[in-house]
């Protein structure tokens, strides 16, 4: 079932990056129980579950945090949890009775780990934001675009889901490994500003050698080389070109027909744009398809773009299965894999409270203490 199988976590509900954090604690083998808000509670037909990708893999307990007997609920589930995860501005868990002071009081080994775009301090701490302003706070936004353009929002891959929530999971995890030589739990802040910045730490490494300038679309890997980006080909579709190594640029002169021509260094910048303007007038002159059927599966670096149709269909996705069906959606299949506890879908995305009363029978509730609860509206 996954190499976090056996380990119980209670997720506050929430959005995007949240989510996603608990996607992929769960796509792992982790048994995660979704606390969603008791007035968001809608109903649904089990059999036709909600398309969302995110929310895949966990059970649902309705339960109203502004009731004490809720939060009581909540509590009584945390002395028998590994690891709670929210996504809350700072402060709000605290006011809800919920922070990680009360919690880890009730259980000194839970792992709280807590996911903010700004931090839990600073002077920023407590400003609403979204993936587009973390990543423009840390440089990586900047960063990325075409020359005398302006920057291009990476959809919300770099602060929410790589810099957010994948930092999240990853935080859990090590968490984790250190409770299980001391025994004992501790809070886990994981902020975006922190992971996107993280992750442009190659960028940051490049610009202290001297070998990226801080121009948009003019670094070997942010457009501005020839060698290093996408072109469109006779049909209006694209193509991907990374022929960063000298064997692999040689090779893709090659297929391009201009091996043998007298052309300037490969890293001479000067020349960029006009190699550019070359390179792209010869990709022009076939379709997309007769571009892949040459270089596909060379050492050219080569991908064609594919859209969210086509990606699933291609041969190398489909023969690893790194797209799934599940519940009538395709989907990405957990990842990455283990030869011995390969991870598997085992649940498709529930409706909120759609599994309240055999989670808090799990959890040791019993139907008189199950069916008080419901009638004092703490949990639905």
């Amino acid at each position: 079932m996954g190499p976090l199988e056996g380990v119980k976590i209670i997720e506050i509900a929430g959005i995007g990056p949240g989510p996603f954090a608990g996607m992929m604690l769960s796509d792992m083998g982790a048994e995660v129980v979704r606390i969603d808000r008791a007035d968001r509670v809608r109903g649904g037909d089990p059999a036709n579950p909600p398309k969302d990708i995110l929310a895949r893999g966990r059970r649902s307990v309705a339960v109203d945090l502004k009731n004490p007997q809720g939060v009581e609920v909540v509590l009584a589930m945390v002395e028998k949890a590994d690891v709670l995860i929210e996504g809350f501005r700072p402060g709000v868990m605290e006011r809800l009775g919920l922070g990680p002071e009360i919690c880890l009081a009730r259980n000194p080994g839970i792992v709280f780990g807590r996911m903010t775009g700004w931090g839990q301090e600073g002077p920023l701490a407590h400003a609403a934001g979204h993936d587009i302003n973390y990543i423009a706070l840390t440089g990586a936004l900047h960063a990325i675009g075409r020359r005398d353009q302006a920057p291009v929002p990476p959809l919300n891959l770099v602060g929410d889901f790589g810099g957010g929530g994948m930092l999240l999971a990853y935080g859990v995890v090590c968490a984790l490994l250190e409770k299980a030589r001391s025994g004992q739990g501790q809070v886990v802040d994981a902020a975006m500003v922190d992971g996107a910045s993280a992750l442009m730490g190659m960028i940051y490494a490049m610009k202290a050698m001297g070998v990226w300038q801080d121009e948009r679309g003019t670094n070997m890997l942010d457009t501005g080389s020839h060698f290093y980006d996408v072109y469109e080909t006779r049909d209006a579709k694209y193509v991907s070109i990374g022929s960063i190594e000298p064997q692999f640029y040689a090779l893709l002169l090659q297929q391009l027909g201009l091996e043998g021509e007298e052309l300037p260094p490969q890293m001479d910048r000067e020349q960029w744009a006009a190699l550019k303007v070359r390179v792209a007038e010869i990709f022009k002159t076939r379709t997309r398809d007769e571009w892949s059927a040459i270089m596909e599966g060379t050492d050219v670096c080569y991908a064609p773009v594919l859209d969210l149709d086509e990606a699933p269909e291609h041969t190398h996705l489909k023969q690893r299965k790194t797209f799934v069906e599940a519940a009538g959606v395709i989907q990405p299949a957990p990842a990455p894999r283990f030869s011995r506890t390969a991870p598997e879908l085992v649940r498709p995305p529930s409706f909120e409270g759609q599994h309240t009363d055999e989670v808090l029978a799990d959890f040791g509730f019993d139907a008189e203490r199950v069916a008080a609860l419901r009638d004092a509206k703490a949990v639905v």
